[in-house]
């Protein structure tokens, strides 16, 4: 059994943002024919398109989908309760997923498969979710106005020598509050607020923007260095479009900490919902989303790396070279996402 793309974008809904749970519940409904699974994702790539489509030829079993941002879907699925027709939810950071988790919206499954191809520090303690690929947060300077070597850490970016020239999203955005939990580990709540404080008083402008706007930014000469997800960097160097193509020719980029814990290294990861229907569907599911063949679609669609070791990287990733990446459990800065964004709060970060 396989279905066409037509018959694939048919079973895809997006869902705008509402304000209200009542709101979301009022979005399009999704009926669950015989071996189907619902799928609740925040992933919104169309490179995705052909890792799902591979897997319904693989297995048979259909993927009806919801997507919308992680909290939109968290609070749909809360205000479904266990007659939420999710199976499997999905989210681009280990902050979200853990939250969903927190909320009692997962459940613990046991697969040796899963447990012997994820790394321990890339899943939790329970099996309630596992990381399925993993997006360096990586420095860019500007190739004719700074040295890569004076932006060689995070802790480098909140210096009295980089005043005026700092780039990076707000406080609000999840990746930045993940790399805020990763910093509360490494030197704790004071080492971690004075960090922050160093950091908004070297911004070069106040935070706006997604990633690769930081990019475009150091090309044009607002800041001489930004934080970014390298696969927003890898997408901008084979875009179409030319104007991402020469922004991405003006920066370097820098994997910061090589010199000792490592590069920041967060998720896009999921679990089975905790009222699945389709529990065995869902599993064999995340268990697909581990086999060497979707590892290379994360790879080459995205530009993100492989969570399963010895996979072959895609260009431009395999340009990148290799990397020391923080080996740092992402359950543990997972957790410290609420005493992050105090600590960016009262920074300043806005």
């Amino acid at each position: 059994m396989s279905f066409s793309q037509s018959t694939l974008n048919r079973r895809r809904f997006v869902l705008a943002a509402t304000g209200s749970a009542v709101g979301l519940l009022a979005a399009p409904s999704i009926l669950r024919a015989s071996g189907e699974i619902n799928l609740y994702s925040s992933r919104h790539y169309d490179t995705d398109e052909a890792l799902y489509a591979n897997f319904t030829k693989q297995t048979g079993i259909g993927i009806n989908r919801i997507e919308a941002k992680a909290d939109q879907l968290i609070e749909r699925m809360k205000a479904e309760g266990t007659n939420s027709p999710a199976d499997v939810f999905i989210s681009v950071d280990a902050g979200r997923i853990e939250r969903a988790n927190v909320e009692n919206l997962l459940q613990p499954i046991q697969s040796e498969l899963l447990s012997s191809r994820v790394p321990s520090h890339l899943r939790h303690s329970d099996g309630s979710w596992y990381g399925f690929s993993k997006r360096a947060r990586i420095i860019v300077v500007s190739k004719d106005r700074m040295d890569p070597e004076d932006a060689a850490s995070y802790e480098t970016l909140a210096g009295e020598n980089m005043k005026g020239r700092v780039l990076i999203r707000s406080s609000g955005n999840i990746y930045n509050q993940s790399l805020m939990g990763s910093i509360i580990a490494a030197h704790g709540a004071e080492g971690a607020a004075k960090w922050a404080l160093g950091m908004v008083a070297n911004f070069a402008r106040s935070p706006k923007g997604g990633d690769r706007d930081q990019i475009k930014a150091v090309a044009a000469g607002e800041g001489d260095v930004g934080v970014v997800n390298n696969y927003y960097l890898g997408k901008m160097i084979k875009s179409s479009k030319q104007d991402q193509r020469k922004a991405a020719e003006k920066v370097t980029l820098v994997f910061p900490n090589q010199a000792d814990r490592g590069t920041h290294v967060n998720i896009s990861g999921g679990g089975v919902a905790r009222h699945a229907a389709n529990k065995a569907g869902a599993i064999k599911f995340l268990e697909y989303l581990t086999s060497d063949q979707a590892q290379e679609y994360f790879a080459a669609g995205n530009t993100e790396y492989p969570v399963v070791e010895g996979v072959p990287l895609a260009s431009p990733l395999d340009t990148f070279g290799a990397f020391k990446e923080d080996s740092l459990d992402v359950q543990k800065f997972a957790s410290l996402n609420s005493q992050a964004v105090q600590i960016m709060d009262k920074a300043g970060w806005t």
